[in-house]
């Protein structure tokens, strides 16, 4: 893929430390935002300094259909839930034949919830899983290491 195309990702691939979770069709809430604190300096009354403080990262959400790989899912929650270490993460964003297109890093993983599926026997649609999960920063190309 040549450095100038569109990123169009078909699907996430979730590993935590290395041990592959499966891949989700959807992806959402890779950001992070800096909360900036305004000061005035006294006898200049035209300007505010804007100043940075902490860095908030959101929580990131994966969803998919349920799968045989929801079994792994369910078992990394339940460890890691009874007071496991913290985690590194990889989310990878992949093309319809495998390709990578880009990779975010995460670290120090916890997880926040699992939604299991809806059962409704009145419609068709897929019965979904979603994974939530908290961090403290992204590492990796970019990121500083």
């Amino acid at each position: 893929m040549a450095n100038d195309e569109i990123a169009v990702a078909v699907c996430y691939a979730l590993k935590i430390d290395g041990h592959d979770l499966g891949t989700f069709d959807g992806c959402d809430g890779l950001g992070c935002e800096v909360e900036i604190t305004q000061r005035v300096e006294g006898g200049n009354n035209g300007f505010v300094w804007q100043l940075p403080t902490r860095v908030h990262y959101s929580n990131v959400r994966l969803t998919r259909p349920v799968t045989a790989a929801t079994q792994e899912v369910a078992r990394w929650f339940a460890g890691a839930v009874q007071g496991g270490a913290r985690r590194t993460a990889t989310i990878e964003a992949r093309t319809l034949a495998g390709d990578l297109i880009t990779s975010w890093g995460l670290r120090d993983v916890v997880p926040v919830r699992w939604t299991g599926p809806r059962f409704d026997t009145q419609t068709a649609a897929a019965a979904m899983e979603t994974v939530e999960l908290a961090h403290h920063g992204f590492f990796g190309p970019g990121w500083g290491g």
